[in-house]
């Protein structure tokens, strides 16, 4: 009985040992380089707010082309008057008057800083005085104005001002997306082989780990079988010790470039626990070797990195600004002409002998406010003016002072492009020669390792026939291991060389396949 609840005891702790291991499985899982850039790219927080700024440099340029739609305007008024007569000749008792008036009116903007109106005004009015020939009377005056300045704000550019200078800046928000883009895509990187680093130098601190066990073991049955001092298991019991706490290090290492490189990806909206879950790197680090050359290096970037392509944008806009201020101070001369057409109409009434002032009528002759706009319409009465008006302010200090800060603005901006541009030649620099060192390191340091190897082969063999000690076995152990992971950090730094010198030519969005439209669509 005792038996088989032994046994059945360890069937349930085998089994519940395999179900927790299944459990972990299912919460690891594996990503390429590729894929997590993919991730961070639709999820990144940062990203998310980066793409919004584009946005709303469209619908800027959408708002300052809103001056030149038609503006449309309507009115309407109504007048209802009554006053005591003071004379019996205007009027028996009281006077009274309605008068109605209405307009309409369209006001276009034009690209040279003129303006266009369609204006027609019409109005009604009907009264009880004496003596009158017309009453009701319409009337109707349809007029075309036209101004245009010649001096100040004349120009194609300095109406379009804000139209302009909200196109670049959008292409600004796009260039600065861009190299946000960049950059989460260079800590994708970096957090991913750092992560790729981690885990082999856990392996490695692991396995060393069991070369000095293993030792540990081969010197206890030593000492047991009398051919070996006690105090030798000392040395090897304390690098054990100092082993598994350098896999301790090893480990919380691997868990915080796990947790950047989740960070970076926002996985929380996508994987339950991703806490708890476990990325296992699909890629290696390779180190095969790339000419790059300082002089194709510096063209390259000065083509497309999208920093120095903002600041050259914003360069322009300051020259606008200095243009429209120039602008400013020039005298204000506007031209304005004017051509309208007047119509008038309404109930004609027929006095005795055709004398007002008989105050006797005989007869009335209809006339309707559509005869009015007829007239307006047909141009039966043409009339037109032109004018020059000529504005010269005395005091323009404050015109003045804006051209001097546009001034000043746009030489900052110059000096602010030509160090940008000595940064950028010192970054170039220090990217290339990164590389060229980097990969000149993997091959000093793949030797080194391959020394280590073969030194502690040779001293294993010295210490199986008694010709070596466990101190310099130990001692090559560790140089193997630090050999290795010096290797792996030397690749690992050549990739990343690799993705910085990308990052500095401003080309990773090209190597990486990655368009703004398809993201911006997203």
């Amino acid at each position: 009985m005792v038996k088989k609840t032994i046994r059945f005891l360890i069937i349930m702790i085998f089994g519940l040992t395999t179900m927790m291991h299944a459990q972990q499985n299912e919460k690891a899982f594996s990503l390429s380089l590729d894929e997590c850039i993919q991730k961070a790219l639709e999820n990144n927080l940062g990203i998310a707010v980066e793409i919004l700024n584009p946005e709303l440099a469209g619908i800027s340029i959408s708002l300052t082309k809103e001056k030149f739609m038609p503006q449309f305007s309507i009115s309407y008024n109504k007048r209802d008057t009554n006053s005591a007569s003071y004379s019996w000749i205007e009027a028996a008792e009281n006077i009274t008057s309605m008068y109605n008036d209405y307009s309409a009116q369209i006001t276009q903007l034009i690209p040279t800083g003129g303006s266009f109106v369609v204006s027609l005004d019409s109005y009604k009015n009907d009264t009880n005085r004496s003596f009158q020939t017309i009453n009701p009377r319409y009337g109707s005056t349809l007029r075309l104005n036209f101004s245009q300045p010649l001096l100040k704000n004349f120009g194609y550019n300095i109406s379009r001002k804000e139209i302009i200078v909200a196109k670049n800046n959008k292409d600004i928000s796009e260039n600065n997306f861009k190299k946000s883009l960049q950059d989460t895509i260079y800590s994708v990187e970096e957090s991913y082989w750092n992560l790729v680093y981690s885990i082999e130098n856990l392996k490695v601190r692991q396995q060393s780990l069991e070369l000095a066990k293993n030792l540990l073991e081969k010197n206890k049955k030593a000492v047991e079988i009398g051919t070996m001092a006690p105090i030798e298991i000392l040395n090897a019991q304390a690098e054990v010790a100092t082993r598994e706490a350098d896999i301790l290090e090893a480990e919380a290492l691997v868990k915080n470039n796990e947790d950047r490189l989740k960070t970076i990806m926002n996985l929380q909206g996508e994987f339950q626990e991703v806490d708890l879950a476990q990325i296992l790197p699909k890629d290696q680090p390779a180190y095969e070797k790339k000419e790059v050359s300082l002089e194709d290096a510096l063209v390259i970037a000065m083509e497309n990195r999208p920093d120095l392509q903002s600041t050259r944008i914003d360069l322009k806009n300051k020259e606008i600004n200095l243009s429209y201020a120039k602008n400013q101070l020039l005298p204000d001369l506007s031209l304005q002409a004017s051509y309208w057409s007047p119509g008038i109409s309404g109930d004609q009434i027929i006095y005795l002998n055709n004398n007002p002032l008989t105050g006797i009528v005989i007869g009335k002759v209809p006339g309707g406010s559509s005869d009015a706009l007829s007239d307006a319409f047909n141009f039966r009465y043409k009339n037109w003016s032109v004018g020059l008006t000529l504005s010269v302010p005395i005091n323009s200090v404050l015109s003045r002072a804006s051209y001097a800060q546009a001034r000043v603005n746009l030489e900052q901006s110059i000096l602010k492009l030509k160090n940008q541009e000595q940064q950028i030649f010192l970054e170039i620099k220090n990217s290339v020669r990164a590389v060229q060192t980097n990969y000149k390191r993997v091959q000093a340091y793949k030797a080194a390792r391959e020394l280590a190897e073969t030194k502690l082969n040779a001293e294993e063999e010295k210490f199986k026939v008694g010709l070596s000690t466990n101190y310099l076995v130990l001692q090559y152990q560790r140089d193997l291991a630090n050999a290795q992971t010096t290797e792996l950090r030397a690749i690992i730094d050549y990739n990343l060389s690799l993705a910085r010198l990308s990052q500095a030519l401003g080309i990773t969005l090209k190597e990486k396949n990655v368009t703004i439209s398809n993201i911006l669509g997203n």
